[in-house]
């Protein structure tokens, strides 16, 4: 009975310590080490942009759906200067803020993508599911752009598709 009750305790314990479930499968940590500073007085321009991401699809019916795989890409295509993320906050279907990745500013040095996964098994976005970024750039410099490509592969079927941001401000 002892042995029963000290293995007992000992499952107990060793199920309170598992790791709980990532968000994604970027570290939040790595954006800690993009954090921005930037003055009010920087002539910085604004703007925010949506971008539409599945974390699954309608297949056959209304009834039936299929999880994905998203990755949100954030990239600068500029050559020299530095784009300024304020604020990454993703939407499921009905317009409700699932989760803000970060709302502290980060930077996004020239020519460098960052990226967000949302797992396949993350379904809290739905088939309606988006991104809203706010942003700010040196003036003359080019937007960022965000991409969403969205994949998933099961036994001998694939499927995968993207989408692109668009400026709303």
């Amino acid at each position: 009975m002892r042995i029963l009750f000290v293995l007992f305790v000992f499952s107990l314990t060793m199920l309170s310590c598992e790791k709980e479930k990532e968000l994604s499968s970027v570290n939040p940590v790595n954006w800690k080490n993009r954090i921005a500073n930037y003055s009010a007085q920087d002539s910085l321009i604004k703007g925010s942009s949506y971008l539409s991401v599945y974390s699954e699809i309608y297949s056959q019916t209304e009834h039936i759906t299929h999880d994905l795989t998203a990755t949100v890409s954030l990239r600068n295509a500029n050559s020299k200067d530095t784009v300024f993320i304020d604020k990454a906050e993703y939407f499921d279907t009905h317009g409700n803020s699932i989760r803000t990745y970060f709302n502290k500013p980060i930077f996004i040095a020239p020519m460098e993508t960052v990226e967000i996964v949302i797992d396949e098994t993350d379904r809290e976005g739905g088939t309606g599911g988006n991104f809203l970024f706010d942003w700010k750039i040196k003036p003359n410099s080019i937007e960022p752009l965000f991409e969403a490509i969205m994949i998933s592969t099961s036994g001998q079927q694939g499927l995968s598709f993207s989408t692109q941001g668009l400026r709303v401000q």
